[in-house]
């Protein structure tokens, strides 16, 4: 091998080993590394009767907000999350929100009254929220490409600042 050849291994390889070592990017404030393995599957139907499996968003991060409209922090954090979805693209971040033991009209009223286009789904029995073993609502976790949770928020935050977009384009960045 000649020199330059030499050279080009050496940096890949230093490369490669920073990289493997870097370990999670550090949270904002108020968000915990929560690496507890895969995130339990599920499927859940949205108001308008859609079906939405876990598994579908694959390949990229996944924002998951569990909510209900009596919560206070929800009703305040609702907006937010709005305009945080609307900084990424859905080919690379997929926000899913989780109603938590309401009915559809509940839902459907909540939505219509705070003006947001983003969907939830609805988690009648509360098993699916049950199997995630949230402290509190509102709570968000963040599961990465290969479907491990990686990251929990329990209550209410403002997404859409700076301080927690970045952070997300980092995680997006760095998969």
């Amino acid at each position: 091998m000649k020199f330059a050849q030499y050279l080009l291994l050496a940096m890949m390889t230093q490369w490669l080993v920073a990289n493997i070592h870097a370990g999670p990017i550090e949270p904002p404030k108020g968000i915990r590394h929560y690496e507890i393995g895969p995130a339990p599957g599920f499927t859940l139907v949205d108001i308008d009767g859609d079906r939405f499996t876990l598994d579908a968003f694959r390949g990229r991060w996944v924002f998951l907000h569990f909510w209900a409209s009596w919560c206070g922090p929800c009703r305040e954090e609702m907006p937010t999350i709005q305009r945080m979805s609307e900084s990424f693209s859905d080919d690379e971040f997929a926000v899913l929100l989780v109603n938590t033991a309401e009915d559809e009209d509940t839902i459907f009223s909540f939505l219509a009254e705070i003006d947001t286009d983003l969907k939830s789904l609805m988690d009648a029995d509360g098993q699916v929220t049950e199997k995630f073993r949230p402290r509190g609502l509102p709570t968000t976790i963040l599961i990465d490409p290969q479907g491990l949770v990686q990251y929990q928020a329990i209550g209410g935050r403002e997404w859409h600042q700076a301080q927690y977009t970045d952070f997300l384009q980092a995680l997006i960045d760095h998969q």
